[in-house]
């Protein structure tokens, strides 16, 4: 007996009208990348904004190099994608002014692989600089950044 008789000949699957390669029928209005996300992972944790601003003023700013790395590590361990904790936490302490263009950027992310509209941007992080010479931008910043990242969270169940 030889080797090629040991297997069944393959059968080839052919799409249905309207598929592409054989997937599943393409929905419309929702993005590509939306249709095939990868599985959730663990749900990160709801930050009072106000406490947290409490807390990078009380140390001095060390805070937010605290809230950096967890909130990005968090987005990480969740979509699987996004720099992580340690990146962030390296890019904060060597380039500061690129966080908040990059918090914002992968909050974003979150909903815009769910579908949804993104309610913060890379855009966003523009009331930090040059936003700080109305001296209210970074606070403006802070609350729609942590605010929509808490509702996402809270979308998943987070309490």
């Amino acid at each position: 007996m030889t080797t090629s008789e040991n297997y069944a000949p393959q059968q080839q699957v052919q799409p249905y009208p309207g598929q592409q390669h054989g997937y599943g029928q393409p929905m419309p209005g929702v993005p590509a990348h939306a249709q095939h996300a990868q599985p959730q992972g663990p749900i990160g944790r709801v930050r009072g904004t106000g406490i947290t601003m409490l807390l990078f003023v009380v140390t001095f700013g060390i805070w937010g190099f605290v809230y950096y790395y967890q909130t990005h590590e968090e987005m990480k361990r969740h979509s699987g994608e996004g720099i992580g904790g340690v990146l962030a936490l390296v890019l904060s302490i060597f380039v500061g002014i690129a966080s908040p263009y990059l918090l914002s950027h992968e909050v974003g992310g979150l909903y815009e692989r769910r579908g949804q509209h993104k309610p913060v941007s890379a855009v966003t992080g523009l009331w930090v600089f040059p936003g700080m010479f109305i001296l209210v931008g970074p606070i403006i910043w802070f609350v729609k950044t942590n605010g929509a990242l808490n509702a996402y969270w809270r979308s998943l169940g987070a309490r």
